[in-house]
């Protein structure tokens, strides 16, 4: 594939890995992290912004260091110290992936791309970008950051297509350095730019250490073909399991169906009687904000026991053990 802009490769690279050099975020997963905290990091991250991550990604470093610690931990625990982050089927499918990092890989995260991609949770961009982060690997990683900078500066477009590309993937792999250790800094810097300059909003375009070759720019800085999407919350099925989940991270003994039913007043007067019972009762107190029906209250419940991130046991609700 021929790149759509002609760019001056070397000179693109250089500039933008020299950006990358001096104005990094200083990250606790970046220079000397373990091959396991890359793993946990990208993980962590998927969907979710580093100002959230960074405290519980240095939490869980602290408190299980090795896939062995944390594969030892049961699944209840797991999530309860996955905490806000959200998706937390991302939590029990990162527990797996340590499981089965202690079953078959001696407790070690393994360096190739193949390996990486067979652990549960892992797709293709998780490999990819543990591949290269934590074992220096020429790897084509390719996430939301890279390929708008890649939209703009290479094809002209204000954002991406609305969904991955093999012309997008082939062009991300046209661009990546021969070099595996440029190609690294090549990877982290166009995410970086991606993250910190090249934004979806509001571009920082004069901080842009490559503006002078910059195909959106020259074309004048069209507008998007298309207006992103957000993921709607407020009402949604995810707020009420995300509101019960809250109450089963808060209590650490069954909670019984009736405080998830019953009004505010009543649950919280039977909240005394759980563990940590103020915790219960501010958690009850936003679920039953959310003024949910009935059946969706039934659903998210069933959804959540169903995914494995509750089970039912007499007329309780609680986390997995």
């Amino acid at each position: 594939m021929n790149c759509p802009h002609k760019l001056e490769g070397d000179t693109v690279h250089q500039e933008i890995r020299q950006w990358f050099r001096e104005t990094a975020r200083d990250l606790p997963w970046r220079g000397g992290c373990t091959p396991w905290g890359i793993l946990v990091s990208e993980i962590m991250l998927q969907q979710t912004p580093v100002v959230r991550v960074r405290p519980v990604w240095e939490q869980w470093m602290a408190r299980w260091p090795t896939p062995g610690a944390f594969a030892a931990e049961s699944q209840g625990e797991v999530l309860r110290a996955w905490g806000r982050l959200g998706y937390p089927r991302r939590a029990l499918r990162l527990h797996a992936a340590a499981t089965q990092l202690v079953q078959r890989h001696d407790g070690a995260v393994p360096d190739t791309f193949d390996e990486l991609l067979a652990l549960p949770g892992v797709g293709s961009y998780t490999a990819a970008a543990v591949a290269a982060f934590a074992f220096g690997r020429r790897e084509t990683v390719v996430d939301t950051n890279i390929r708008r900078v890649h939209a703009r500066l290479v094809i002209g477009q204000a954002l991406p297509s609305p969904a991955l590309t093999a012309a997008e993937m082939a062009l991300a792999a046209e661009l990546l350095p021969e070099d595996p250790a440029e190609s690294v800094e090549w990877n982290a810097g166009v995410m970086e730019l991606g993250a910190l300059v090249c934004t979806a909003r509001s571009p920082k375009c004069g901080l842009c250490p490559v503006i002078d070759q910059c195909a959106w720019i020259a074309a004048g800085q069209p507008e998007p073909t298309y207006l992103p999407k957000g993921q709607p919350w407020a009402g949604t099925d995810r707020q009420v399991r995300g509101a019960v989940m809250a109450v089963l991270r808060a209590a650490e003994s069954p909670v019984h169906a009736d405080l998830l039913w019953g009004p505010a007043v009543e649950a919280a007067a039977a909240a005394a009687h759980t563990d940590h019972p103020d915790d219960v009762a501010a958690a009850l107190q936003k679920l039953h904000e959310l003024n949910t029906h009935a059946l969706q209250l039934q659903r998210a419940l069933a959804g959540l026991v169903t995914d494995g991130l509750a089970q039912l046991s007499g007329d309780g609700y609680h986390l997995p053990h």
